[in-house]
């Protein structure tokens, strides 16, 4: 536990400064162009090579010592932000270079998540994969708190400069964590010599591994739907705020800072429950819980506190669905292919979120926010539930995407491939010599 620790607080420097480059670019991208689309494309370029290069990423990782693949994706990531810092100390940064430099950051997040996710499952115990998934929520949302508060009060005298360069600094500190940790490697199993092959053909094992367990499957395609929809909504809702506020950095910054603060609490919470018993039940009753109190209540609020509300829900939920999920996860698909799994798991379950990404923005800005206009179309019908004028159209995105995300996670208990998945599928069997 003691290398997990030391690896998830070099993880907490970084996401910190990460976080503020996110929140002062996402305010220069709206700043410079005042449309949502600029803003869920720049989302989308990060996310669609995240998603798109998850399969050979796990093949890679699963043949290559999962440390080194850690921190080469952390020093990718380094890079891209000091491609945006040069452009912008001379002057010369455009929207469409935020987008290059997300794609690069992207690509080095689809080789990072299977790489930690499997590095966990060697380091841990098997009762601990919950309280760890919780420490990892907890570190994205101890960082939520404070990035967008520093980067609100740092935006003005320091400038995106001066934001950007901490950031900087600051991955730094996750290299390091993971330098000076030992991360075992795992022994090849019946499942992993299944497996072997050309670069192409490990890159195609997890399709077979997944597809071969309908409750695995069942799973991510409740993710599949529910990623669609979550993003579809959260795309536009930096946009949305800033709209409704007159672009008060202010005002986002402590809807997300009061929404980290649920984050923490619920990993917190997480790390120290481990989860329900039956992680099914966080799954599922999670995304009911996310689309009723988060987006559902996002769309039909019309200030600050209850924005505020709506997204601490959320990202109080949030750890406790996924940390469920990947616990199931961590428990059943043997170590040594987890590289793979994982990562063809991942691309199941978000290959549709860059395309809400994409298309989110374009529809809030030519037709549901033309529409949300006093005198547009749906304005007549809708408008007791979230107002008329700029940024309501955005706002009907969230209720319409809510009462969906209602309707797929009630849905999975109709499935027992799903509802029974702890049940049908074994545990691996630990690799206890292994531990360091």
């Amino acid at each position: 536990m003691r290398g997990f620790v030391i690896v998830w607080l070099g993880q907490v420097v970084s996401m910190l400064g990460t976080g503020m480059t996110n929140f002062a670019v996402s305010f220069w991208i709206f700043q410079q162009t005042g449309e949502a689309t600029a803003l869920t494309w720049a989302i989308f370029f990060f996310m669609a090579p995240s998603v798109l290069f998850s399969p050979i990423a796990g093949a890679i990782v699963d043949r290559s010592n999962r440390k080194t693949i850690m921190i080469v994706s952390d020093l990718l990531a380094g890079l891209a932000t000091i491609f945006l810092l040069l452009l912008l100390v001379g002057d010369n940064l455009q929207i469409w270079h935020i987008y290059v430099a997300n794609v690069l950051a992207g690509a080095a997040n689809a080789f990072q998540f299977p790489a930690y996710s499997a590095a966990v499952t060697m380091m841990l115990p098997k009762e601990h994969y919950g309280r760890a998934a919780g420490m990892l929520s907890l570190a994205g949302s101890a960082s939520g708190i404070l990035a967008p508060a520093f980067a609100g009060a740092l935006l003005g005298p320091l400038g995106l400069v001066g934001i950007m360069s901490i950031d900087v600094v600051t991955f730094l500190f996750a290299i390091v964590a993971l330098a000076i940790v030992l991360i075992p490697q795992p022994e090849v199993t019946a499942a992993g010599r299944t497996g072997q092959g050309s670069l192409l053909q490990e890159s195609a094992y997890g399709f077979r591994y997944i597809f071969a367990r309908p409750s695995l499957l069942g799973l991510q395609m409740v993710f599949f739907c529910i990623n669609f929809l979550a993003m579809f909504g959260f795309a536009v809702m930096v946009p949305m705020i800033l709209a409704r506020t007159g672009n008060d950095e202010i005002a986002l910054a402590s809807v997300q800072s009061v929404g980290a603060v649920g984050g923490v609490l619920g990993g917190l919470l997480l790390s120290t429950w481990g989860g329900p018993r039956r992680k099914v039940n966080g799954v599922l009753l999670g995304m009911v819980g996310v689309s009723i109190f988060s987006q559902i209540l996002m769309g039909v609020g019309q200030g600050v506190l209850v924005w505020a509300v709506a997204v601490f829900m959320g990202q109080f939920l949030i750890p406790i669905l996924n940390g469920s999920n990947q616990a199931i996860w961590q428990a059943k698909v043997a170590p040594d292919v987890q590289g793979r799994v994982f990562a063809v798991r991942r691309l199941i379950a978000q290959i549709t979120a860059p395309l809400a990404t994409a298309v989110a923005g374009p529809l809030a800005d030519n037709v549901f926010e033309p529409a949300m206009h006093p005198d547009g179309v749906l304005a007549p019908i809708f408008g007791w539930l979230v107002g008329t004028g700029t940024g309501t159209g955005m706002a009907l995105m969230f209720v319409v995407t809510g009462l969906i995300g209602v309707v797929v996670g009630l849905g999975g208990y109709l499935f027992p491939a799903i509802r029974n998945a702890e049940a049908l599928l074994p545990d691996h069997e630990p690799i206890s010599h292994l531990q360091p």
